[in-house]
């Protein structure tokens, strides 16, 4: 097997001058964060954030003979990156995701229901028009970065380690507003180049509203009714877009309902779309002024709403389940009393959400 793969990379060699070497150089670190990831089992995330982590695209492999194109195939998928039959990266897990919707997303009825819907119309119809979009609005804590990865996690087989999955953090990716213009011409071309890569591609944009106007107006086609642009056909993307914005007008409806002796399941998008919508348009920051809300592009506007004690100790249960630990109802009562809950005279709300209880468990552990 060695000498048969050293022959291999001798072809290689033979061929170099077909590539440029730039895309030789991200071949091979490519497969060395696969191995060290997937086989050496190491604490990292490949193919997400740097561009040497990117999987080699059709294009190199191109000046290779039909023999040799065919022995480097073979070799790819036997790293698990294809099959015989489809694309094995995409698993469209549609059970799974109302499962995991149902039974680890706590105190988000909306959430759960419209993201379900949204996704699995979207899986259901090929011949979709254009892009799904979806927007998800609250507290930090509530379960928008939850969600994505419970998508992720059931769309894709590596979830958001999948190559056909990519999350941009805007302070983190596009932090300075003076290079917007460079970061266009890079949000672009990530994007499409995921999407000639993969047959379905999920793009999670957290904290949106913090990009830049003009950033997300230069990804605007990728999202519109349009067949194809430049050649490429966008539309079996999928993008969420998360963002803090809105919070504010989902607690008020939270709160009315709770002062008027209703149910907070009794909450519906006809009580809040209008209004998140509105407050949406109108708020300071580069997502609201963008073209995607002006046009219309966003396909539904997700609520989560603010997670009261109850909720708090389910996500509480679920923290130490994760890491294998029994507990009891003092136990979890004694983690949900240790967050901020607002109004301060009610403590109804939780106002750091379950984000931050994972790290607060480790306080209880003997």
């Amino acid at each position: 097997m060695f000498v048969r793969w050293l022959l291999v990379l001798l072809a290689l060699s033979a061929e170099a001058e077909f590539f440029q070497f730039e895309s030789i150089s991200n071949v091979s670190t490519y497969y060395f964060n696969y191995i060290y990831c997937n086989v050496w089992e190491g604490e990292c995330q490949p193919n997400q954030d740097d561009a040497t982590q990117q999987v080699p695209t059709r294009d190199v492999w191109a000046g290779l003979s039909q023999e040799y194109s065919s022995v480097l195939h073979q070799w790819y998928c036997s790293l698990g990156q294809c099959c015989d039959s489809g694309d094995c990266r995409i698993t469209n897990n549609i059970t799974g995701l109302a499962k995991d919707l149902q039974t680890k997303l706590h105190g988000q009825h909306l959430a759960q229901s419209v993201v379900l819907k949204a996704i699995q119309g979207f899986i259901n119809n090929p011949e979709s028009n254009k892009p799904l979009t979806l927007s998800l609005h609250g507290w930090s804590g509530t379960g928008k970065n939850f969600v994505a990865r419970v998508i992720a996690d059931n769309l894709y087989r590596d979830g958001v380690k999948s190559e056909c999955v990519r999350l941009f953090i805007a302070p983190f990716h596009f932090p300075h507003a003076r290079l917007v213009d460079t970061y266009k011409g890079q949000l672009r071309e990530a994007i499409r180049d995921m999407v000639l890569r993969c047959p379905q591609t999920l793009f999670i944009f957290d904290e949106a509203e913090k990009l830049h106007p003009g950033l997300i107006d230069a990804i605007k086609p990728y999202m519109d009714h349009y067949d194809n642009v430049d050649g490429v056909s966008y539309r079996r993307a999928i993008f969420l877009f998360l963002s803090n914005i809105g919070g504010a007008t989902i607690n008020d409806v939270a709160l009315d309902f709770w002062h008027s002796g209703q149910n907070r399941e009794d909450i519906g998008m006809e009580d809040l779309e209008h209004r998140l919508r509105a407050e949406t348009m109108e708020s300071h920051g580069g997502f609201a002024q963008s073209e995607l809300m002006s046009g219309h592009l966003i396909d539904f506007f997700v609520p989560f709403l603010p997670l009261e004690y109850r909720h708090v100790k389910l996500c509480a249960r679920d923290a130490f389940a994760a890491r294998g630990l029994e507990t009891d109802e003092a136990t979890l009562d004694e983690v949900a009393k240790a967050m901020l809950y607002v109004p301060k005279e009610e403590r109804l709300f939780s106002a750091q959400g379950c984000k931050s209880i994972p790290q607060r468990i480790n306080f209880f552990l003997p």
